[in-house]
Order: structure tokens, then sequence, then C-alpha cells
């Protein structure tokens, strides 16, 4: 939903490669996949900062200039025409992330879609990290609906399939990956961007 552009502008800064932040974000992913897997947590941030040990040589010092990018993040452009839509329809919408929700309220406000959205959702709240299921059925249970009435919309396939896995209804939409992947359990929707697989979304049948 939010641009990272901020997060890597701060990492060219700082004099590091104009490519490094997928990595780097990859890596922020992957570390916290590992606390999920092995049943321990820590914050978005504190995987973060492990991601720039691990990919940057930047020093501790310098981390928090980078982190503090994520204070800036906008929207996408496709995000407010889908929320207008989605609004249009009389579809509640929510964000659901790793980090803090703050990020996500701030972002939000900076692009002037806050009264799109009912709420911000952080898996921090209750100590996980998607894909777990638990992460999904408590947002399902945080919205007031059972899981098979909530849909999660991501352009992260591992995202939209930890939630159809959860019993949740996905769409996916390419923004830098090129495909669903084969091996997870099929999207209900794919779509070739967020405003079409919000269309697709709505024109699904009725349970």
């Amino acid at each position: 939903m939010l641009d990272l552009a901020p997060v890597g502008a701060a990492l060219v800064e700082l004099g590091q490669p104009e490519h490094l932040l997928p990595q780097v974000f990859g890596r922020t992913l992957l570390t916290g996949f590992a606390a999920t897997v092995t049943g321990t947590w820590f914050p978005f941030r504190d995987a973060f900062d492990a991601a720039l040990a691990q990919t940057t040589d930047l020093g501790p010092a310098e981390w928090p200039r980078v982190a503090d990018a994520f204070g800036e993040l906008v929207p996408h452009p496709d995000v407010e025409p889908a929320l207008r839509r989605l609004a249009e329809a009389g579809i509640r919408a929510v964000t659901l992330s790793h980090g803090s929700p703050c990020v996500a309220s701030a972002g939000l406000e900076r692009g002037g879609l806050s009264a799109l959205v009912e709420q911000t959702l952080s898996s921090e709240s209750i100590r996980a990290w998607k894909p777990a299921r638990e992460v999904y059925l408590w947002a399902a249970g945080s919205c007031g609906v059972p899981p098979d009435r909530l849909a999660l919309v991501a352009a992260h396939a591992w995202d939209v399939h930890g939630a159809v896995r959860a019993g949740l209804t996905g769409a996916w939409f390419p923004r830098s990956e090129r495909a669903y992947p084969d091996v997870y359990t099929p999207a209900h929707v794919t779509a070739a961007s967020l405003p079409e697989a919000v269309e697709a979304l709505l024109a699904l049948p009725e349970a």
C-alpha cells in the first residue's frame, strides 16, 4: 500500500547502492518469518535493524536515519481509487501490517486517505508475524467478522497464501512480483492491478 521510496532514498543518502532496498526489506521479512517458525517474536524495527546489519556496511548509529524514513511513506497512486471504490460499494477497509500502526495511519493521512480506512491493524499487537494463521484470525476478530467474510488484498503472494490458508478470501496483484507461485494455495482473485483486484473481489458471488 505504501511506497518505500523514502527508505530507499535514505539508504542512497548514506552511500548505499540504489538497488539495495528490496534486499534489505526482504531480509527484514525473512528475519520475522524465522521468528514465526521458531516460536519467537521481535518487533519490525528490530528485524529491520538486523537486516541493515546483514546487508549494508552501515553502523548502528546510522540505522535510525534509514528506519525513520518509514515515517515519510505515502500511498502508491493506485491505492486511492481502490479504497474509494470499496467505500462506494459500502465495504469496510482496514490495513494489516507488521510494523507500528502509526506508520500506516501517518501514510494514509499524508495521502489524504484516512477517512477511507476504518482501522490500521498491526500484528505487533499480538506479537506475531504474518503469514502465521493467528494473525489473520486475529484481524478477523478485530473487525468483528468470521474469517470467510474478510478478504486480504496484497502484492506479496506469501501474504495472500497465508490468508487463504487461514480461511480468508485472498486477492493478489503484481507490484514487485511477476506471478503468483503455483506452489501456493491459489488466490481467489489474481489481477493485473490493485483497482482490478478490488473489482474482481466485488464481482465474487455472495457466500
